[in-house]
């Protein structure tokens, strides 16, 4: 089993950058493909970003490429989220997921642990 316990959110003005961090326990936290979700009030959770579990590999959602960046340390059992150029459609309540053996192109309902998320807000 993995825990998962997000921090770095916070409120930030447009244009400014937050980096998110993700702290994995539990075992064999190198077997895990690693995502970040996020989720708006009223609507669903969507995918941002996922590593694969060597790091080797990333994905990412259209609206985010070029500005945020995934990475992880598995020495640390740690992921990131770096966001940059943060506008007010980046608000939401931002998820770490992992996904046992997973691809980073997999769907929400394939990550088998969730975080209990951290507040991103970005103003106008």
């Amino acid at each position: 089993q993995v825990q998962l316990v997000e921090s770095g959110g916070g409120l930030v003005q447009a244009g400014g950058s937050l980096r998110l961090s993700c702290a994995a326990s539990g075992r064999s936290f190198s077997n895990y493909a690693m995502g970040w979700f996020r989720q708006t009030p009223g609507k669903e959770r969507e995918f941002v970003a996922a590593i694969s579990w060597s790091g080797g590999r990333t994905n990412y959602a259209d609206s985010v490429k070029g500005r945020f960046t995934i990475s992880r340390d598995n020495a640390k059992n740690m992921v990131y989220l770096q966001m940059n150029s943060l506008n007010s459609e980046d608000t939401a309540v931002y998820y770490c997921a992992a996904n046992f053996g997973g691809l980073t192109t997999a769907p929400l309902t394939a990550y088998d642990y969730w975080g209990q998320g951290t507040q991103v807000t970005v103003s106008a």
